[in-house]
């Protein structure tokens, strides 16, 4: 008996297959040779394929969301990079641009050495500028060791900066030609003319507001024009002769018409330099 239910079941199980092995042939012969699938085989395709949408809706979303996410911490990862980069390309470019400024100011001092041709020259670099005294006093780096003397004129690009007033060792201290300290410590100055006849003074003062040094005590201002040149005189005694200091911008007098004053162009940019010339009266020439 229980042979005979077991026989009975094997042969349901191959009919079930058979049938559904007929079916399956019959459907796909069936949509070969028709336009569109039978109804039921519609339905059953639109219902799994309903399923499919509903399962795989929040699988994609899922992934979607993992995409932006990898995407959004791509984008942060490349931004921080860049900002890197222009932090890099910023210093660079002030690093450039400073060399370049110190490669400008170095051939300006090698052009006027060759015509300092009765002095001996030493290079220096400025250390120390206080803000509060920027027009009067500033520091290089050169002292008693490298043979630095106090009044010894200091040049910068094209002309006269000022003078050596104190030494130590291995630095020493430069009153500018700019400074308001110090009526000891201003230039004698004369502007040179065509004819011979040179006009002396001394530069007074400076004007902080045109960037101009004014020369004051004019002995005779007739025939003074603009772009005149003005050397140093040597009347001092501290600052030897002929000394580069500017151009004569204009004259002007005062409310009386008695004395005047010359507004003279720095020739060089008092307020932005780095490097300096000391100079020295050479030996072979007294």
């Amino acid at each position: 008996m229980h042979n005979f239910f077991s026989n009975k079941k094997l042969i349901i199980i191959m009919v079930v297959v058979i049938l559904v092995v007929s079916m399956i042939t019959a459907s796909l012969t069936l949509g070969q040779k028709k336009s569109q699938p039978a109804l039921i085989h519609q339905a059953a395709n639109d219902g799994l394929g309903l399923i499919g949408s509903v399962v795989s809706a929040p699988i994609n979303g899922v992934r979607d969301i993992g995409d932006n996410v990898h995407s959004l911490f791509t984008t942060y990862q490349e931004n921080r990079r860049l900002k890197a980069n222009i932090d890099d390309l910023a210093q660079t470019k002030a690093q450039i641009n400073a060399l370049k400024k110190e490669n400008k100011e170095l051939k300006q001092l090698v052009k006027l050495n060759k015509t300092l041709t009765d002095y001996h020259q030493m290079t220096a670099s400025v250390t120390s500028r206080s803000p509060n005294n920027w027009q009067n006093y500033l520091i290089i780096n050169k002292g008693a060791l490298a043979g630095v003397k106090k009044d010894m004129p200091v040049m910068a690009g094209s002309g006269l900066i000022g003078r050596i007033v104190e030494v130590n060792q291995t630095n020493s201290k430069v009153s500018l030609i700019s400074t308001d300290k110090s009526l000891s410590n201003k230039f004698a100055v004369e502007v040179t003319k065509e004819d011979g006849t040179n006009t002396s003074g001394i530069i007074g003062r400076y004007d902080k507001e045109h960037n101009l040094l004014v020369m004051t005590n004019v002995a005779a201002p007739d025939k003074i024009k603009a772009g005149q040149l003005v050397i140093t005189s040597g009347l001092g005694g501290l600052t030897p002769r002929g000394l580069y200091v500017g151009k004569v911008v204009s004259i002007k007098k005062d409310d009386y018409g008695l004395a005047s004053s010359i507004f003279i162009k720095p020739a060089t940019d008092l307020n932005n330099f780095t490097v300096v010339t000391v100079i020295s009266r050479d030996v072979r020439h007294g």
